[in-house]
Parts: C-alpha cells; structure tokens; sequence
C-alpha cells in the first residue's frame, strides 16, 4: 500500500492537560481497497461489553503500512520507541447498537486502558456524516485522562453522580451534565486520529445515526491499538 499524495499531519495539544493528538489526512492512496477487503472478505462478529457495534480483522498489509509510513511521527509524538511496543491489533469496526441496547458504559465517555503510554487510532472508511471521535473532561474532577493513579477517585465519583441522577439512556454527541467536549475530529474519508488510551473518549453518534452494517455505506473504521 502507498502512501497518498497529498498525505499530511497535524498535532494537536487538546484541553487543560494538553494531550496530544495526532490527525492524519489522505493516509493511503488506495484507502478504497481497505473498503473492498472488508466488504468480500471479512466476518464480523460482536466486539464485547464496550465497543458497541462489531469487529473483524484487518489484514496484516494495513499494520505494515501503520508501521512504514507513520511509525517515525507516531513516536515523536508520543515519546515512545520500538523497544517499548509489545502489540499492535487492528480490527475493522463498524457501530450496530441501538441505543436502547447500550450498556451504561457505552453511554459516557471512556478509556481504552490504565497505561499512560498505550496508544488507539480511528482510521475513517466511511463518508463525513457517519459522525467521528470526540474527547472530554469529566467536570467534577476535571480529569481528561483516566490512568492508575486516577481510576479509584474517578469511579467513585461517577458511580455517586450517576446514582443521585439517572445518565441518559444514548449515544454522546457533544458535552452533557458530567462531560464537557473538549476537541470534536469529523469522519473524514482517509483520516486517521490517534490519541493516549487513557484519554475520555467517545464516537460522535448522532440522533437519527443509521446502524448500517453495510462495510460500503455504514460507518466503517479500522480501530488500532498500540500496546506498550
């Protein structure tokens, strides 16, 4: 796979705690075989108790040119090196759940681990109006991040929120009563959007969103992650 002509990049330093995100545009030049792989090829099954849709594998070619083409940005970015990677899993993703369906953790924004260093991407297969990827803080503590240190203080306090008023029962699109939206990145064709898992986080699922499950139509992406 090679890299599209008009490839570029940006760092962002989001919110009060400045956490870095990086946005690539125009990724691959033949991004629309990725789409043609998945929609001959791939068997989707449920992804589990978080992500709230389904996942199959990417193929190996779409980590290689991960690897090729952005490694050297991906580590200036977030201070890390080889020595320190111990996985990288890239599944196609495509959002199924009705709300009605979602568990209570699918409703607010999360975090994908503990470790401060650990990395997820959205890779964008899927038109402008299929919603992208938000990040947000959590207004009573002001925690844009969720690491070890922080987990026990965050829970407690959200597990006290949620219990003295009921969490709406959908999708996050934009801030709400416990959450502020701190940085909103749109699902442009081509783009990928990498960021620390322990960054709160959540895809922008609107109101009317139709769960497509069509690889060609739906909103398709290829999620990575970056264990370290």
């Amino acid at each position: 796979m090679k890299l599209h002509s008009e490839f570029s990049y940006r760092v962002d330093y989001v919110g009060n705690e400045q956490q870095p995100v990086l946005v690539v545009d125009n990724f691959l030049s033949e991004a629309s075989l990725l789409v043609d792989f998945c929609a001959n090829n791939s068997r989707f099954v449920s992804a589990g108790a978080f992500y709230p849709g389904a996942r199959s594998p990417a193929p190996d070619v779409y980590v290689q040119a991960l690897h090729r083409y952005l490694k050297d940005i991906i580590y200036a970015t977030f201070s890390i090196d080889d020595s320190m990677v111990k996985s990288v899993q890239s599944d196609y993703s495509m959002v199924l759940t009705d709300p009605a369906h979602l568990k209570l953790e699918q409703c607010i924004p999360h975090y994908d681990s503990l470790i401060t260093r650990e990395l997820a991407s959205v890779h964008y297969l899927c038109k402008s109006d299929q919603g992208g990827t938000s990040l947000y803080r959590h207004r009573h503590t002001g925690f844009e991040y969720i690491d070890n240190q922080r987990v026990a203080n965050y829970r407690e306090c959200l597990k006290k929120e949620i219990a003295s008023t009921p969490y709406p029962q959908r999708y996050m699109n934009g801030s709400n009563h416990l959450f502020e939206q701190i940085a909103s990145y749109d699902s442009r064709f081509n783009r990928i959007v990498l960021y620390r898992c322990t960054s709160l986080h959540s895809g922008n699922i609107a109101p009317g969103f139709l769960f497509d499950p069509n690889p060609r139509t739906g909103r398709l992406t290829i999620n990575t992650f970056i264990g370290l």
